[in-house]
Protein backbone atom coordinates (compact mmCIF):
# COMPACT_ATOMS: atom_id res chain seq x y z
CA UNK A 1 0.00 0.00 0.00
CA UNK A 2 1.02 3.62 -0.33
CA UNK A 3 2.98 4.89 2.65
CA UNK A 4 0.33 7.46 3.57
CA UNK A 5 -2.32 4.71 3.60
CA UNK A 6 -0.36 2.79 6.26
CA UNK A 7 0.12 6.01 8.22
CA UNK A 8 -3.59 6.87 8.09
CA UNK A 9 -4.51 3.32 9.07
CA UNK A 10 -2.32 3.48 12.13
CA UNK A 11 -3.98 6.75 13.17
CA UNK A 12 -7.64 5.77 12.80
CA UNK A 13 -8.15 1.99 12.93
CA UNK A 14 -8.92 1.98 16.66
CA UNK A 15 -11.91 4.32 16.17
CA UNK A 16 -12.93 4.55 12.49
CA UNK A 17 -16.39 3.00 11.97
CA UNK A 18 -15.28 0.54 9.27
CA UNK A 19 -12.40 -0.96 11.25
CA UNK A 20 -14.30 -1.08 14.55
CA UNK A 21 -17.46 -2.65 13.12
CA UNK A 22 -15.54 -5.12 10.97
CA UNK A 23 -13.67 -6.40 14.04
CA UNK A 24 -16.98 -6.95 15.84
CA UNK A 25 -18.33 -8.91 12.87
CA UNK A 26 -15.19 -11.02 12.51
CA UNK A 27 -15.12 -11.83 16.23
CA UNK A 28 -18.75 -12.91 16.14
CA UNK A 29 -18.15 -15.21 13.17
CA UNK A 30 -15.19 -16.83 14.94
CA UNK A 31 -17.14 -17.29 18.17
CA UNK A 32 -20.10 -18.78 16.33
CA UNK A 33 -18.51 -20.97 13.66
CA UNK A 34 -14.78 -21.57 14.09
CA UNK A 35 -14.99 -24.23 16.86
CA UNK A 36 -11.54 -23.27 18.14
CA UNK A 37 -9.82 -24.99 21.04
CA UNK A 38 -9.40 -23.08 24.27
CA UNK A 39 -6.36 -20.81 24.02
CA UNK A 40 -5.98 -21.44 20.29
CA UNK A 41 -2.71 -20.55 18.59
CA UNK A 42 -3.44 -17.64 16.28
CA UNK A 43 -1.50 -16.19 13.33
CA UNK A 44 -2.34 -13.05 11.40
CA UNK A 45 -0.84 -12.95 7.90
CA UNK A 46 -0.18 -9.36 6.83
CA UNK A 47 -1.11 -7.64 10.08
CA UNK A 48 -0.48 -4.10 8.81
CA UNK A 49 -0.28 -1.67 11.70
CA UNK A 50 -1.77 -4.19 14.12
CA UNK A 51 -5.38 -3.12 14.46
CA UNK A 52 -6.78 -6.67 14.51
CA UNK A 53 -4.32 -8.19 16.97
CA UNK A 54 -6.24 -7.28 20.11
CA UNK A 55 -9.46 -8.78 18.78
CA UNK A 56 -7.68 -11.97 17.71
CA UNK A 57 -6.04 -12.31 21.13
CA UNK A 58 -9.48 -13.09 22.59
CA UNK A 59 -9.05 -16.56 21.09
CA UNK A 60 -5.50 -17.27 22.23
CA UNK A 61 -1.86 -16.15 21.93
CA UNK A 62 -1.25 -14.23 18.69
CA UNK A 63 1.69 -14.21 16.32
CA UNK A 64 1.83 -12.20 13.10
CA UNK A 65 3.94 -11.20 10.15
CA UNK A 66 4.02 -8.11 7.94
CA UNK A 67 6.25 -7.17 4.98
CA UNK A 68 6.15 -3.39 5.46
CA UNK A 69 8.80 -2.29 7.96
CA UNK A 70 7.06 0.87 9.16
CA UNK A 71 3.70 -0.84 9.62
CA UNK A 72 5.38 -3.75 11.37
CA UNK A 73 7.15 -1.34 13.71
CA UNK A 74 3.84 0.26 14.62
CA UNK A 75 2.24 -3.12 15.33
CA UNK A 76 5.25 -4.25 17.38
CA UNK A 77 4.71 -1.51 19.94
CA UNK A 78 2.35 -3.94 21.69
CA UNK A 79 4.82 -6.37 23.23
CA UNK A 80 2.13 -9.02 23.82
CA UNK A 81 2.48 -10.19 20.22
CA UNK A 82 5.26 -11.98 18.34
CA UNK A 83 5.46 -10.01 15.07
CA UNK A 84 8.03 -10.87 12.44
CA UNK A 85 9.03 -9.80 8.95
CA UNK A 86 7.47 -11.97 6.27
CA UNK A 87 5.51 -11.97 3.05
CA UNK A 88 3.19 -14.24 1.09
CA UNK A 89 3.58 -16.63 -0.57
CA UNK A 90 7.31 -17.43 -0.28
CA UNK A 91 8.55 -15.72 2.88
CA UNK A 92 6.25 -16.98 5.60
CA UNK A 93 8.03 -17.10 8.99
CA UNK A 94 7.34 -19.49 11.89
CA UNK A 95 8.74 -22.52 10.05
CA UNK A 96 7.84 -25.74 11.81
CA UNK A 97 5.07 -24.12 13.86
CA UNK A 98 1.35 -24.83 13.49
CA UNK A 99 -1.64 -22.65 14.28
CA UNK A 100 -5.31 -23.30 15.02
CA UNK A 101 -6.49 -20.06 13.40
CA UNK A 102 -4.92 -17.99 10.65
CA UNK A 103 -6.46 -14.61 9.79
CA UNK A 104 -5.89 -13.17 6.30
CA UNK A 105 -7.80 -9.90 6.44
CA UNK A 106 -7.86 -7.77 3.29
CA UNK A 107 -4.58 -9.27 2.09
CA UNK A 108 -5.28 -11.64 -0.83
CA UNK A 109 -6.41 -8.81 -3.13
CA UNK A 110 -2.85 -7.41 -3.00
CA UNK A 111 -1.18 -10.62 -4.20
CA UNK A 112 -0.54 -11.90 -7.68
CA UNK A 113 -0.66 -15.52 -6.52
CA UNK A 114 -3.58 -15.68 -4.13
CA UNK A 115 -3.90 -19.46 -4.40
CA UNK A 116 -0.18 -19.90 -3.66
CA UNK A 117 -0.54 -17.60 -0.65
CA UNK A 118 -3.33 -19.72 0.81
CA UNK A 119 -1.39 -22.91 0.12
CA UNK A 120 1.59 -21.49 2.02
CA UNK A 121 -0.66 -20.72 4.99
CA UNK A 122 -2.26 -24.17 4.92
CA UNK A 123 1.23 -25.53 5.65
CA UNK A 124 1.22 -23.51 8.90
CA UNK A 125 -2.27 -24.69 9.88
CA UNK A 126 -3.08 -27.57 12.21
CA UNK A 127 -5.29 -30.29 10.68
CA UNK A 128 -8.82 -29.20 11.48
CA UNK A 129 -7.67 -25.60 11.92
CA UNK A 130 -9.42 -22.68 10.24
CA UNK A 131 -8.47 -19.76 8.04
CA UNK A 132 -10.50 -16.55 8.19
CA UNK A 133 -10.34 -14.47 5.00
CA UNK A 134 -11.83 -11.09 4.12
CA UNK A 135 -11.51 -9.44 0.72
CA UNK A 136 -13.16 -6.59 -1.21
CA UNK A 137 -16.07 -7.56 -3.47
CA UNK A 138 -17.17 -6.80 -7.04
CA UNK A 139 -14.95 -5.41 -9.77
CA UNK A 140 -17.50 -2.71 -10.63
CA UNK A 141 -16.72 -1.08 -7.27
CA UNK A 142 -13.11 -0.48 -8.36
CA UNK A 143 -12.07 3.07 -7.43
CA UNK A 144 -9.16 5.25 -6.37
CA UNK A 145 -9.37 3.44 -3.03
CA UNK A 146 -8.20 0.24 -4.76
CA UNK A 147 -5.42 2.10 -6.54
CA UNK A 148 -4.11 3.71 -3.35
CA UNK A 149 -4.23 0.38 -1.56
CA UNK A 150 -2.43 -1.40 -4.44
CA UNK A 151 -5.22 -3.91 -5.01
CA UNK A 152 -4.89 -6.30 -7.92
CA UNK A 153 -8.46 -7.62 -7.92
CA UNK A 154 -11.82 -7.64 -6.19
CA UNK A 155 -13.69 -10.92 -5.68
CA UNK A 156 -17.07 -12.52 -6.08
CA UNK A 157 -18.29 -15.29 -3.80
CA UNK A 158 -17.70 -17.80 -6.60
CA UNK A 159 -14.11 -16.67 -7.26
CA UNK A 160 -13.23 -16.70 -3.55
CA UNK A 161 -14.71 -20.18 -3.14
CA UNK A 162 -12.73 -21.38 -6.15
CA UNK A 163 -9.35 -20.16 -4.89
CA UNK A 164 -10.07 -21.47 -1.38
CA UNK A 165 -10.88 -24.97 -2.62
CA UNK A 166 -7.93 -24.95 -5.03
CA UNK A 167 -5.65 -24.28 -2.05
CA UNK A 168 -6.91 -27.45 -0.34
CA UNK A 169 -9.33 -25.89 2.14
CA UNK A 170 -12.93 -26.84 2.90
CA UNK A 171 -15.20 -23.75 3.13
CA UNK A 172 -17.28 -23.58 6.30
CA UNK A 173 -19.18 -20.50 5.24
CA UNK A 174 -18.67 -17.76 2.72
CA UNK A 175 -20.69 -14.67 1.94
CA UNK A 176 -20.90 -10.96 1.47
CA UNK A 177 -20.99 -8.38 4.23
CA UNK A 178 -21.17 -4.61 4.54
CA UNK A 179 -24.51 -5.04 2.81
CA UNK A 180 -26.69 -2.46 4.59
CA UNK A 181 -24.40 0.38 3.51
CA UNK A 182 -23.86 -1.08 0.02
CA UNK A 183 -26.18 1.38 -1.85
CA UNK A 184 -24.52 4.39 -0.21
CA UNK A 185 -21.04 3.12 -1.03
CA UNK A 186 -21.98 2.30 -4.64
CA UNK A 187 -23.21 5.88 -5.13
CA UNK A 188 -20.05 7.25 -3.54
CA UNK A 189 -17.82 5.15 -5.79
CA UNK A 190 -19.77 6.11 -8.92
CA UNK A 191 -19.57 9.83 -8.09
CA UNK A 192 -15.85 9.48 -7.49
CA UNK A 193 -15.38 7.65 -10.78
CA UNK A 194 -17.40 10.16 -12.81
CA UNK A 195 -16.61 13.45 -11.13
CA UNK A 196 -13.81 12.90 -8.59
CA UNK A 197 -16.11 14.17 -5.83
CA UNK A 198 -15.41 11.66 -3.07
CA UNK A 199 -12.60 12.01 -0.55
CA UNK A 200 -10.52 9.19 0.93
CA UNK A 201 -12.58 6.31 2.33
CA UNK A 202 -10.39 6.13 5.43
CA UNK A 203 -10.85 9.76 6.46
CA UNK A 204 -12.46 10.11 9.89
CA UNK A 205 -16.06 11.32 9.56
CA UNK A 206 -17.63 13.63 12.11
CA UNK A 207 -18.24 11.85 15.44
CA UNK A 208 -22.02 11.49 15.03
CA UNK A 209 -21.67 10.09 11.51
CA UNK A 210 -18.88 7.76 12.60
CA UNK A 211 -21.13 6.35 15.34
CA UNK A 212 -24.10 5.99 12.97
CA UNK A 213 -22.15 4.22 10.22
CA UNK A 214 -20.48 1.97 12.76
CA UNK A 215 -23.80 0.98 14.32
CA UNK A 216 -25.36 0.16 10.95
CA UNK A 217 -22.36 -1.88 9.80
CA UNK A 218 -21.91 -3.68 13.13
CA UNK A 219 -25.58 -4.72 13.12
CA UNK A 220 -24.63 -7.24 10.44
CA UNK A 221 -22.87 -9.38 13.06
CA UNK A 222 -26.38 -10.69 13.80
CA UNK A 223 -26.70 -11.84 10.20
CA UNK A 224 -23.30 -12.87 8.84
CA UNK A 225 -22.84 -16.63 8.96
CA UNK A 226 -26.56 -17.17 9.59
CA UNK A 227 -28.13 -15.52 6.56
CA UNK A 228 -26.49 -15.53 3.13
CA UNK A 229 -26.50 -11.85 2.20
CA UNK A 230 -26.88 -11.45 -1.60
CA UNK A 231 -24.30 -8.68 -2.03
CA UNK A 232 -21.95 -6.46 -0.08
CA UNK A 233 -18.85 -4.30 -0.30
CA UNK A 234 -16.74 -7.11 1.16
CA UNK A 235 -16.59 -10.91 1.34
CA UNK A 236 -15.91 -13.14 4.31
CA UNK A 237 -14.71 -16.74 4.17
CA UNK A 238 -14.16 -19.23 6.99
CA UNK A 239 -12.49 -22.42 5.74
CA UNK A 240 -11.07 -25.50 7.44
CA UNK A 241 -8.02 -27.65 6.74
CA UNK A 242 -9.05 -31.29 6.35
CA UNK A 243 -7.99 -33.57 9.19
Amino acid sequence: MERRVYARMGEVEDRHWWFVARRRILATVLERSALLPKSARVLEAGCGTGGNLGMLSRFGPVSAFEPDEAARGNASRDIRFDIRAGALPDKVPFAGERFDLIAVLDVLEHLGDDEGALRALVERLEPGGVILVSVPAFAFLWSRHDVRHHHIRRYTRASLLAVTRAAGLEPVNAGYFNTLLFPLIVVRRMLDRLFGLAGDDDEMPTPWLNRLLGAVFAFERRLVGRVRLPFGVSLLMLARKPR
